[in-house]
């Protein structure tokens, strides 16, 4: 029974919040998703779901960590930094910080 463990997502980086040269968005922020290097690869991950977690002080339903969902909206730039819209707007604490990209819902 013991074979390779399966990862169903992939890790990225909170780059910020997407910004003009005096305004920022804080409903859309920019992720850069590791291994991903264009606009072309980026297309796999459009409509992919996003997971922010974190760790909280107090505990709820027995754990520490609470999570907050988002979605792959469309890409930003060439380099495959993507745009994302999370249920909650992110933190400010959260810049720097790992997300996950989840492998699913697939559109293959």
């Amino acid at each position: 029974m013991g074979g390779e463990k399966i990862r169903l997502y992939v890790t990225g980086s909170i780059l910020g919040y997407q910004r003009g040269k005096r305004n920022q968005n804080n409903n859309v922020s920019l992720i850069k998703i590791d291994g991903v290097a264009s606009q072309e690869e980026v297309e796999f991950y459009l409509g992919k779901r996003i997971a922010y977690i974190y760790k909280a002080k107090t505990q709820k339903k027995n754990s520490f960590y609470r999570v907050i969902w988002g979605k792959v909206h469309r890409s930003h730039g060439n380099c495959g930094v993507v745009r994302a819209k999370f249920r909650k707007n992110l933190p400010s604490i959260s810049m720097g910080g790992k997300v996950r990209v989840m492998l699913y819902p697939s559109r293959v």
